[in-house]
């Protein structure tokens, strides 16, 4: 069951306009340009905003997601008509045969249990040309990332076109590691509405990943100070 924050239609469309700097995704550019990949699979590609940009460089690009409110963000973007967008996940994909699959931001985190990331890793697998690769990011549980959801250091307020003035929060609501909960609050200042989207990511560490991707067919690769990759 996808979150509140992307399944919720008065949400979803909130994602892009409050988090506007997508730099992050800067790096998986530089990859699909590395590696010249020409199709690309963007697992969890929620308001598809990289889906888009892949798009608007000529690749053929499928995006999958299991939220249907995310998805209808995601087609109403400019290229989106170039995109196929497939309402699911990594285990209900149809036949691919892609060069580069993705899973941008925390998607990696969003699958708590061995049983449900295998699978997806199988998915993707599957859906790689020989030679394709998977690329994606994880944040590092030494780091202790979620020491800093507090409201006081995560609190913004923008004036959303449409929507108003929207006041939005996260809290942590607890650890238990691997596994940390957390919720945002939404406030509408147009009508008073508050909506609240709880969280469960799981933070795995670097040895749990690389084994889950031998497991699955992958063989992984890096290079010092850069991203690494994980081929079929």
């Amino acid at each position: 069951m996808p979150d509140a924050l992307y399944a919720d239609p008065r949400l979803a469309p909130l994602y892009d306009p409050l988090d506007p700097d997508r730099s992050d995704l800067d790096a998986y550019l530089a990859m699909v340009e590395e590696f010249e990949a020409r199709s690309v699979l963007d697992v969890g590609c929620g308001a598809g905003t990289f889906a888009c940009l892949l798009a608007e460089r000529g690749l053929d690009v499928v995006g999958v997601e299991p939220a249907a409110a995310s998805l209808d963000v995601a087609r109403g973007k400019s290229l989106a008509e170039q995109v196929r967008w497939l309402h699911g996940d990594a285990t209900t994909l149809p036949p691919l045969a892609v060069g580069l699959a993705t899973m941008t931001a925390n998607v990696t985190q969003v699958f708590l249990t061995d049983a449900d990331w295998h699978e997806t890793l199988r998915g993707i697998h599957a859906a790689l040309r020989p030679g394709g690769r998977l690329v994606f990011e994880t944040r590092d549980p030494a780091w202790r990332a979620w020491t800093g959801w507090t409201p006081e250091r995560t609190f913004i307020e923008a004036d959303i076109p449409g929507t108003g003035v929207v006041r939005t929060w996260c809290q942590v609501l607890d650890v238990a590691e691997p596994l940390v909960s957390f919720r945002w609050t939404y406030v509408f200042d147009t009508d008073g509405t508050t909506l609240t989207s709880d969280s469960t990511l799981r933070f795995r560490g670097r040895d749990d990943i690389e084994r889950s991707l031998r497991e699955t067919g992958f063989r992984t690769e890096g290079r010092p100070g850069r991203s690494g990759s994980s081929r079929v």
